[in-house]
């Protein structure tokens, strides 16, 4: 395998929009476990719940491709402080909006939506500003490192705070993250220096999205990935949208208080911290594409243990295993798409992934609403366990030489 990992310090830059992107995902992890723990107040239905993910993913689908063509046209952490802006913005006006006694399920997916668009915005510039923060060879470290600090506070911090700050109020549970994006907001405005990336001609906004979209689709290796991440998201999604159900209330299977669905849902990021701090010496000693193999079959784990148990142990351990293998995935994943795509074209490359990657998450959202009315919520879970499954063919265009290769042309380019 390729030499890909690079030693030396990542910057004071690199470490500012690490704290920036920790605080904006503990925000993140509150809002998105508060959301429907909220929502349970005004509905029990399994369709307007799961709806919640649809409003907090659909911009993925409506403004990805956009998003990333202006991310190779402006200044990318300037797109990064508007997109917080808005955050600070939105949670704050709910906040207000439960104290007048005006908070309405409408109200949960006008802000949902509102947030995955400012979403949309920051991740895509993101992942488009890194190699211009730290050198190519330092990028599988910089995402571990990046990955760790979003998902633990996330996954591992944001979803039991959410659950307390819920038992609290709902007024507190939308002011604290609006509070955090505050923070998150002046830690991003430290990071100095022009993130502009210069075009050698002017084209319109159509044709550089055409050229991103079709680098992707022509490179099959990221083609490959782009697909499985999707189905990955699909069924992963279609499962989280609806355990709520599963999980919390007397009447639920579980049994769980909001609290403990808090906790319960921390072990998925306790396996992702422990994956970060694994991710680059199993990818060293198995080499990516075994890496990527390990990935898949937690993902099984991940979604289809609830299918044959209630047992929050047994649960917890498949919700552990996921987490592990997620971040193994991203950390191969997105150091790969960075070192083989143009610095030029990445915005609009990430951005075409992602619409791939994360277009199918409120598709998945949707699936599990209607499998979860019409056959219950086990179902839900087994059968998105066999979609899991199923990711297995693709791996056989993911072999380390077909890795190595894309490296290979993409340094030679």
């Amino acid at each position: 395998m390729a030499n890909v990992f690079g030693r030396g310090s990542l910057g004071a830059p690199y470490w500012r929009l690490w704290i920036s992107s920790g605080l904006s995902n503990l925000a993140d992890g509150i809002v998105k476990v508060a959301m429907p723990l909220v929502a349970v107040h005004y509905t029990r239905s399994p369709m307007l719940i799961a709806g919640l993910a649809v409003a907090l993913a659909l911009p993925w689908l409506l403004f990805a491709l956009p998003v990333g063509a202006l991310a190779d046209r402006i200044d990318r952490r300037r797109m990064m402080v508007g997109a917080n802006s808005i955050r600070v913005a939105l949670p704050a006006a709910l906040m207000l909006a439960v104290v007048l006694d005006l908070g309405s399920i409408w109200m949960l997916y006008a802000v949902a939506f509102g947030l995955g668009i400012a979403e949309t915005v920051y991740d895509t510039s993101a992942q488009s500003i890194l190699p211009q923060l730290v050198d190519r060879a330092q990028l599988s470290r910089a995402n571990s490192r990046l990955f760790a600090a979003e998902l633990t506070a996330n996954q591992f911090a944001g979803p039991p705070l959410a659950g307390f700050l819920v038992a609290a109020g709902v007024a507190v549970a939308f002011a604290a993250p609006a509070a955090l994006w505050a923070v998150a907001l002046g830690a991003l405005l430290l990071v100095h220096g022009s993130f502009r990336v210069e075009a050698s001609r002017h084209t319109s906004l159509r044709a550089d999205i055409a050229e991103g979209v079709r680098f992707l689709w022509r490179h099959r290796l990221l083609r490959a990935l782009a697909v499985m991440t999707g189905v990955f998201n699909l069924a992963s999604n279609a499962t989280f949208s609806v355990f709520v159900l599963f999980a919390v209330g007397s009447a639920s299977a579980m049994g769980l208080s909001e609290p403990a669905f808090g906790v319960l849902f921390a072990t998925t990021a306790v396996g992702s911290l422990l994956g970060s701090l694994v991710a680059e010496r199993i990818e060293l000693a198995l080499g990516r594409a075994r890496t990527l193999l390990l990935s898949v079959l937690s993902g099984v784990l991940l979604v289809g243990v609830p299918a044959v148990t209630t047992n929050p142990f047994l649960i917890g351990a498949g919700l552990f295993a996921g987490g592990v293998g997620i971040m193994l995935w991203n950390v191969v994943v997105v150091a790969l798409r960075q070192r083989i795509t143009p610095d030029r074209l990445l915005g609009r490359v990430n951005s075409g992934y992602r619409l791939l990657a994360w277009g199918t998450i409120p598709l998945g959202a949707v699936v599990g609403g209607v499998l979860a009315e019409l056959l219950g919520l086990r179902w839900v879970f087994a059968t998105m366990a066999l979609l899991m499954l199923a990711l297995l063919g693709g791996m056989t265009i993911l072999t380390d030489d077909a890795i190595d290769a894309a490296e290979h042309d993409a340094g030679h380019r």
